[in-house]
């Protein structure tokens, strides 16, 4: 089947282009070194999302409408054979990839937040370029974001298999299921894990080695492990989390918390409270003999 897509999101996403200002670059002329990994998916969504930093700001010109319009069939037809196996019914999975698409403007406005978070929430980041192209946390909320919709739409193992191929080319593990806020940023991004039923609240910042995991698992009367139940936290919004934090179970932790590294959480926590370890390990030091 040759997938074409017939929505507005096409217009939409015209619009969107057309409100990106300083400091998003605008001149589509400029040309950056092509990365190609082979994740088609990745490749096509970037080019979509942020097409001046992807050698694509062509498609931004409303002249240019009908080479965007093959961009989004090209995605359309990728996530139409990516969803096959697991769907047999074309006409179904035509319907899917269609409410997908239509969603690639608001998933867009949601990332261009996430990008002012980074932006304003790391001094090392120099400008939006760099976090595009660059931060591993930025291209994994990017596919989680969108697999999330998958994920939703009842596709939940292409969806998990989108999100895992992220998690190998920039160790940050996010489960399709998870529920993220806006303006969320992973800073450094090694070792986050993030668990399917987590829910994140608006401007909450993580750090690597965070776990947003589960403490213990429910089973059936037969023995066999619990699907679908609340097992994971839930974060309010601003909030930042410290480096090697584990928030464990399905406890809450509050709005302007602040966790800081290496804690270990079980239990919820209230609206304006900074958690921390009292006391640290003492360091030992040995003379070597020489």
């Amino acid at each position: 089947m040759i997938y074409k897509y017939k929505g507005d999101a096409i217009e939409r996403l015209l619009q969107s282009y057309k409100k990106d200002k300083e400091p998003y670059i605008t001149d589509i002329s400029i040309k950056f070194p092509k990365q190609d990994n082979g994740f088609k998916e990745l490749i096509t969504l970037k080019e979509l999302f942020f097409p001046n930093y992807w050698n694509c700001g062509f498609i931004t010109k409303s002249e240019n409408k009908e080479q965007l319009e093959t961009k989004i069939d090209e995605l359309g037809q990728t996530l139409f054979y990516g969803i096959l196996p697991y769907l047999s019914d074309e006409k179904d999975i035509g319907a899917i990839v269609d409410k997908v698409l239509n969603i690639l403007p608001d998933i867009r406005e949601i990332l261009k937040k996430d990008l002012e978070a980074a932006y304003k929430g790391d001094p090392a980041a120099k400008d939006y370029t760099e976090i595009i192209r660059s931060y591993p946390g930025f291209s994994a909320i990017l596919v989680q974001r969108f697999a999330h919709i998958l994920y939703k739409l009842k596709v939940t193992s292409y969806a998990r298999e989108l999100t895992e191929r992220i998690h190998s080319m920039t160790g940050v593990d996010i489960h399709p299921g998870a529920s993220v806020g806006e303006y969320f940023f992973i800073d450094h991004g090694t070792g986050v894990v993030i668990g399917e039923t987590t829910e994140i609240g608006n401007h909450v910042r993580i750090y690597q080695g965070v776990t947003l995991g589960a403490l213990h698992f429910e089973k059936d009367e037969g023995g066999t492990l619990k699907k679908g139940y609340k097992r994971h936290p839930t974060i309010g919004n601003n909030v930042v989390i410290g480096v090697g934090a584990k928030i464990l179970g399905g406890v809450s932790i509050g709005d302007h918390v602040s966790i800081g590294a290496n804690s270990w959480i079980e239990e919820d926590i209230p609206d304006y409270t900074t958690v921390f370890i009292s006391e640290h390990p003492k360091l030992i030091k040995k003379q070597k003999e020489v």
